[in-house]
């Protein structure tokens, strides 16, 4: 690291109205050379710190210094223009345009009488995609790439407009570990080129591997900046979430020592060699009442189709499927909701929240479905739901008046899962239900639900992170190319026995 300051950000404050306050004197220093964390719990004013550092947020205080001369972008587009890029887990290119047009948009080369050169914007796009190690057709559209590539090339265009600050915020959410290993090597050669890198993320053993230098906020405050390796990850963790990590494992022990102590009750959901055409083949499962039951599996195992059958977005094209002993069809969501089935979607963002609504309305949502249009919800009614879940789930908000899309994504998620809940279901399935949400809130989650099933309820958990499942779950499934591949259960339970079935063996 050169040590010498690149970006200063000082006292920077932000509220959205009077009851909510963002960011609270806040100070964010980003040296050249540098990869830097910037880390906290979901609504600690990460995100809000970068949209006021990108000119998408206004700030109320502070200042922000780029190489010495201050600066107030109102724009990205400004932003952009003075040297600072972003790159989101969600890529803000277009994907109708080929990869060169991405590159060069707003700048292509320009031939004589002014049209686009078209074959110098090529040609100069594989060059530079050259320099990351990348070898693509450049004049295919972008969407024909995954998201990893995409990310990649995002990353190749903010280096090619001399971008000085490089914000990745959260980008390896959606990608393998071949993938993650491409994009830190990118990192690293950038850093040596003396570009300063902010790297938002939750993945601790990738802020480990890949970071010179940790900034904490904590409720919008700031907490400290500290040497990455000279910072524990137990001290790490306990400066995220403002108390001791020990005293969270420790509630999540008891919970799971009750879990063994709960037995499984009757099989609720019975699933007889169900299929639906591309996505899942002949799947035999059974759910019973009061365990938690993990599906597993690699990206496109079937895990996620499984409980969408199961909820009626996809409908049963062959086999039989039973609900507490009796055989029904599930012609759509609807028809699960009133049999007492619940859904808590992989993506929150899109198949979740309703952005616009409050959350009192979001949380009534499902309730009001289950029991129809001529039996309205008061707003007295829901307002009372809303606060038992908000005060039972421990939701960060001033009121449940408060819009949902102002929620940090830990928070947004326990409001859907507060929705689902207000139906009395029998059966919660959730998919990737703590995926993008921070190691604090992951732990209530977990707990949430093994006290769930200790009441009773059936839960379906789904997740890609095996420690979780096995932290959850009595018993696992594992689904490889859309079929039932194998079943871990109890003492025989491991991480190892787990991918054993998954590299395509039965556990030993």
């Amino acid at each position: 690291m050169s040590h010498v300051k690149l970006l200063t950000m000082e006292g920077i404050s932000k509220s959205f109205g009077k009851a909510v306050v963002a960011l609270d004197d806040v100070r964010f220093e980003l040296e050249k050379g540098e990869i830097h964390a910037l880390l906290g719990e979901n609504g600690a004013g990460k995100s809000t710190l970068i949209k006021v550092l990108t000119g998408v947020e206004e700030r109320d205080e502070g200042e922000v210094e780029l190489e010495g001369e201050k600066i107030h972008p109102r724009s990205t587009n400004e932003a952009q223009q003075i040297g600072i890029s972003t790159v989101y887990q969600e890529v803000n290119l277009c994907p109708n345009l080929s990869v060169a047009e991405n590159i060069y948009i707003g700048r292509a080369p320009r031939q004589k009488f002014g049209g686009i050169d078209w074959a110098r914007m090529n040609k100069d796009a594989e060059e530079l995609l050259g320099r990351f190690d990348l070898k693509l057709d450049v004049t295919k559209s972008l969407d024909n790439y995954s998201v990893a590539i995409q990310q990649m090339v995002a990353i190749a265009r903010a280096s090619d407009i001399k971008a000085r600050v490089l914000i990745l915020d959260e980008p390896t959410s959606s990608l393998s570990n071949v993938e993650v290993d491409k994009l830190f090597s990118i990192m690293k050669r950038l850093r040596q080129e003396g570009m300063g890198i902010i790297f938002v993320t939750h993945f601790l053993d990738q802020v480990y591997e890949v970071t010179d230098r940790i900034t904490v906020l904590r409720n919008g405050r700031y907490i400290g900046t500290y040497k990455t390796s000279e910072l524990t990850r137990m001290e790490l963790v306990s400066k995220m979430i403002g108390k001791d990590y020990a005293s969270l494992n420790k509630s999540l022990q008891e919970s799971r020592e009750e879990k063994k102590e709960t037995k499984a009750g009757n099989v609720f959901i019975n699933m007889k060699k169900v299929s639906h055409q591309g996505s899942i083949n002949d799947m035999d499962l059974t759910i019973s009442r009061g365990e938690v039951l993990g599906l597993s599996g690699l990206l496109g195992s079937g895990r996620s189709e499984t409980a969408r059958v199961l909820f009626g977005i996809d409908q049963v094209t062959g086999g039989e499927l039973e609900i507490n002993g009796e055989k029904v069809h599930l012609k759509h969501p609807l028809d699960a909701i009133k049999k007492d089935l619940a859904f808590c979607p992989e993506n929150r963002k899109t198949e979740g929240i309703i952005g616009d609504l409050s959350i009192r309305d979001n949380i009534a949502l499902a309730l009001q479905a289950k029991k129809g249009l001529f039996k309205k919800i008061s707003k007295k009614e829901a307002q009372k739901i809303a606060d038992e879940y908000i005060k039972k789930l421990e939701i960060k908000t001033p009121s449940a008046d408060q819009l949902i899309k102002n929620l940090s994504g830990g928070n947004q998620q326990k409001v859907i899962l507060a929705r689902w809940l207000a139906t009395n279901p029998q059966l919660l399935m959730l998919d990737e239900p703590t995926r993008g949400i921070d190691i604090g809130t992951k732990a209530e989650i977990q707990k949430i639900v093994i006290d769930l099933a200790a009441q009773g309820m059936a839960v379906l958990f789904i997740s890609s992170e095996l420690d979780e499942e096995l932290r959850c779950c009595k018993r696992i499934v594992v689904l490889k190319d859309m079929e039932r591949a194998g079943e871990v259960a109890g003492d025989e339970i491991s991480e190892g026995a787990v991918m054993q079935i998954m590299a395509g063996g039965e556990a030993s």
